[in-house]
């Protein structure tokens, strides 16, 4: 039970990061965590289609997190919502 709290936790983190650098300030705790896992999986897969190896991986118990893997595919996803949203452009 621990380890997955300290997972949520991690992805949380992983998330807002992700979601600040596509420019999204404020993000509630749900959403930052939803961010983190989609990261997580939206990031492997690219790394995966390109041929790069995890630059610097987690390890929880036998979890193990790409963390920055994680934070670009937060940051590529948020940037796509932006777009498909219209939010984030110039008046």
């Amino acid at each position: 039970m621990i380890s997955f709290i300290v997972l949520l936790i991690v992805a949380s983190i992983l998330g807002s990061i992700g979601a600040a650098i596509a420019g999204k300030k404020e993000t509630g705790c749900l959403v930052s965590i939803a961010l983190g896992f989609i990261g997580a999986m939206l990031g492997r897969w690219i790394s995966q289609q390109l041929e790069f190896s995890d630059i610097w991986t987690l390890t929880i118990r036998d979890t193990e997190i790409p963390v920055f893997w994680t934070i670009a595919g937060s940051a590529l996803f948020v940037a796509v919502l932006n777009l498909l949203s219209g939010r984030g452009r110039p008046e």
